[in-house]
């Protein structure tokens, strides 16, 4: 059974700074209002051409809100075959507390 690990920012954050791929499962208008650094969109019309095309190999994280809608996502993931796949605890909104200087908004995220 394929499964992922719950992450704090904190953990996140290394695992970003080590090359990991994040993906933001919000909304988009919540998306473009400022995000993870690096962070890709997905939504449900996106995400199995991200899964064709990714490296699976490379740890991913997933970020939602508050750390809820993530975990499930993350699942989804690992049973695709992703290698390493974490949820991000707290989400988006945690992150933003601890890591305001690491958030991309629509001006300065082309």
């Amino acid at each position: 059974m394929s499964e992922f690990e719950r992450i704090g920012p904190e953990p996140a954050r290394q695992l970003l700074e080590q090359g990991a791929a994040v993906v933001d499962i919000r909304d988009p208008q919540s998306f473009a209002n400022g995000h993870i650094s690096g962070a890709r969109h997905l939504d449900n019309q996106s995400v199995s051409a991200f899964v064709a095309d990714a490296d699976r190999e490379r740890p991913l994280i997933v970020c939602c809100y508050h750390g809820n809608s993530s975990q499930p996502a993350a699942a989804y993931f690992a049973e695709q075959g992703f290698a390493r796949v974490y949820s991000l605890d707290g989400g988006f909104e945690l992150w933003r507390v601890q890591f305001p200087d690491r958030i991309a908004h629509p001006a300065t995220d082309a």
